[in-house]
């Protein structure tokens, strides 16, 4: 009897061990794949995600791959083993210092958009300018004259044109990209959102329009679309300037006849040049969720954090590209809107009112420097 109570309690114990081991092998197999997971290799480099890393969509963080969940980290961590990082990426530091800024412009957005009514269901949403990349996970509303050159190259990369290619093609690149991105429907847009990063790039609205008329206008091809428009300009505005001015001698339209053709052109309500039209016209940003909102004054730092953040390293580079021609420095602007009357910045603000409200830019410094208008010297 004793032998056999003990060969019962042995087959007792190797009952219970096996059942246990049943029960835990899987947490156990979990937790292997789950380190294996947290420690996975990133260009060299160990990167470490949590659950609500980087971005919300909807109520719903998410990260890029894979998400590991460790509630001992805090919001949007991005580790990178002993502090090092690749070459081009941002530090932690760094990451975590963008990425709060992203916040605040979000916010600031959002905030905006309910003040001025702009979220209204009465607003019509416009998607014709945006491209959506299904591959890789990320929207982008197309802004001219906001680094869209460097943009439309990279969208042209993902599209998995080669560089090789598009460094040598005479096509025109928002051509190439139309081929391979069509142009969506608002509802393709909200439908692509949930599980890709939306962004757009602003820049203050009076330097992107002499941008936008130093590239058109001032250096148009000869017989193109932008100089026929010129030589329509001259026509009308150059005998308007006032008689105390000489006539001016150039080719192109001085700047001042060109504010007043595009505040004519706005006040007929006719369409405006895509390369000015105030950009809350066609990327209508109350109607859509934005994850990442570049800024032209923050643009290093702010597109390595998007190309980061979209883990599109290995396809894209944050190199500047510009198709523009001659030069926008801050001088040169300046010289610009010192030839504008008070009223004419009064009117340019008036167009693109939203675009500084929304993405929290002021005017005040530009009436420092433009000149007063003609009635009010004589009052």
């Amino acid at each position: 009897m004793g032998r056999r109570n003990i060969s019962m309690m042995r087959l007792g114990r190797c009952v219970a061990f096996l059942a246990a081991a049943a029960f835990l092998l899987p947490f156990t197999i979990l937790l292997m794949v789950a380190d294996q997971q947290y420690h996975l290799t990133y260009n060299s480099k160990r990167v470490f995600y949590q659950e609500s890393d980087f971005y919300k969509i909807n109520g719903t963080y998410y990260a890029p791959t894979f998400v590991i969940t460790t509630p001992t980290l805090s919001r949007t961590q991005y580790l990178y083993e002993n502090g090092t990082h690749e070459e081009g990426l941002l530090t932690r530091d760094k990451f975590m210092e963008v990425n709060a800024r992203m916040e605040a412009r979000r916010e600031f957005l959002r905030s905006e958009c309910s003040r001025l009514g702009l979220d209204s269901s009465s607003r019509k949403a416009y998607a014709w300018e945006y491209l959506i990349n299904r591959q890789y996970h990320v929207i982008w509303c197309n802004i001219f004259k906001a680094a869209s050159t460097s943009w439309m190259y990279n969208f042209n990369l993902m599209a998995n044109y080669t560089a090789a290619f598009l460094d040598k093609t005479k096509e025109v690149p928002l051509e190439l990209a139309r081929r391979k991105y069509a142009r969506p429907t608002v509802e393709m847009i909200k439908k692509a959102q949930p599980d890709s990063i939306t962004f757009l790039i602003v820049r203050h609205p009076l330097e992107r329009l002499a941008s936008a008329y130093n590239d058109k206008i001032v250096h148009a091809w000869p017989k193109s679309f932008h100089d026929k428009m010129g030589q329509r300009i001259i026509k009308k505005y150059r005998k308007q300037l006032s008689k105390a001015q000489p006539i001016p001698t150039e080719r192109y339209p001085v700047f001042e006849e060109f504010v007043a053709y595009v505040l004519d052109e706005r006040k007929a309500k006719r369409a405006l040049d895509m390369h000015w039209t105030p950009y809350t016209d066609f990327c209508t940003p109350c109607k859509f969720n934005f994850d990442v909102i570049i800024k032209f004054e923050t643009l290093d730092e702010d597109q390595r954090f998007l190309i980061q953040l979209a883990r599109l390293q290995d396809v894209v580079k944050p190199e500047w590209r510009n198709s523009g021609k001659g030069t926008n420095t801050l001088h040169n602007i300046s010289h610009l809107y010192s030839r504008l009357k008070k009223s004419q910045l009064d009117g340019l603000y008036k167009l693109y009112r939203y675009d500084f409200q929304l993405f929290n830019y002021t005017i005040d410094s530009y009436y420092e420097i433009v000149q007063e208008d003609e009635s009010s010297n004589h009052g």
